[in-house]
């Protein structure tokens, strides 16, 4: 008997969605790094947690990451990274 653990899902994003992740990545990345943090620890409490507090709210990087759903932004950088790494 197979479950539906047993198959492969298919997740589809929206392009239109990535872009506005990936300016909110870079956003975010820029005040984090001029206001001294450490932008990729910062960003990995805010995607694992969903807490904005991780972000700066320099610039407007907080509001700005908060439009974008967290899957979006690690669908981003799962293609960025993999677009780097072929």
């Amino acid at each position: 008997m197979s479950s539906h653990l047993d198959k492969t899902m298919m997740f589809s994003g929206n392009r239109d969605e990535m872009n506005q992740a990936e300016q909110a990545i870079l956003l975010a990345y820029e005040a984090l790094k001029v206001k001294g943090y450490n932008p990729v620890h910062q960003l990995v409490g805010y995607l694992i947690s969903g807490d904005p507090a991780y972000i700066t709210s320099h610039n407007d990087a907080r509001n700005t990451i908060r439009k974008v759903e967290r899957d979006d932004l690690i669908e981003e950088l799962v293609r960025a990274y993999m677009a780097n790494h072929k």
